[in-house]
């Protein structure tokens, strides 16, 4: 199995990348994978999005240990990722009252996915804005720019949140697996290009296997969509990319 991933500022950001990505194992056959969006227009929306994922990446260590440890088998996938929100709720209400964080601090957009390798089954949870692709098929989720960031519900009741997530896929026979924040749909021309055919920059990054065989598939994809097609995201990108 092969995992991929590329981070890059969007075009039209001079400062700061406010997207983050993680990618951490969970025990000897779990794998998490996260991409996260920090909120543009919020404060230091940066912040947010690697708050999120080094908490996120503190959550697996702690759940591999667990593992080490437990005597009673694994637990549901589906039962795994909640519990991995649920902490990451409760560690992100604990730091926002430890430093006195606004709330506008703190938003991010989230797509977690968490696969089991031994079952061959996997689940992804998309709170806000991005885009899912599994076995080639592409699932864009978009909220009219008004992401519904986490963040707005630390104070509320963490059962009664998560029961009104619709933007779950369940999925088993992984073959490819794609997780993006929604900056890959920001592709646009911002120079002359060398090549005169046109190309779909989703498709070219989510499914195409051009440069598999390099741990830097997502980078040269990247610099060929720069260089050889002209064109450049305008929005920060994160995205993960699994092919088995």
């Amino acid at each position: 199995m092969n995992i991929y991933s590329a981070l890059q500022i969007g075009d039209y950001h001079l400062n700061h990348c406010e997207d983050f990505l993680i990618i951490k194992s969970i025990g000897s056959h779990k794998l998490l994978c996260a991409v996260m969006d920090g909120c543009s227009t919020a404060m230091e929306s940066q912040f947010a999005s690697a708050l999120t994922g080094k908490i996120l990446r503190k959550i697996c260590t702690g759940k591999s240990y667990e593992e080490m440890y437990r005597k009673n088998g694994q637990n549901p996938l589906e039962e795994e990722l909640k519990d991995i929100l649920k902490h990451l709720f409760n560690e992100m209400a604990a730091v926002k009252n430890a430093l006195l964080l606004d709330e506008k601090e703190l938003l991010t957009t989230l797509i977690l996915l968490l696969y089991d390798q031994k079952e061959n089954q996997g689940m992804v949870l998309c709170i806000g804005d991005g885009l899912v692709c599994i076995n080639g098929k592409i699932t864009e989720f978009e909220n009219g720019n008004k992401p519904d960031y986490f963040a707005y519900h630390l104070k509320e009741d963490f059962e009664n949140w998560y029961q009104k997530q619709t933007q779950i896929i369940i999925f088993d026979d992984l073959q490819d697996a794609s997780i993006a924040t929604d900056g890959i749909g920001t592709f646009s021309k911002m120079k002359k290009a060398d090549a005169e055919e046109n190309i779909h920059p989703v498709e070219y990054l989510c499914i195409d296997n051009e440069y598999y065989d390099s741990r830097e598939m997502l980078f040269r994809k990247l610099k060929k969509l720069e260089h050889h097609y002209g064109m450049k995201p305008t929005d920060d990108l994160a995205v993960i990319r699994i092919i088995k």
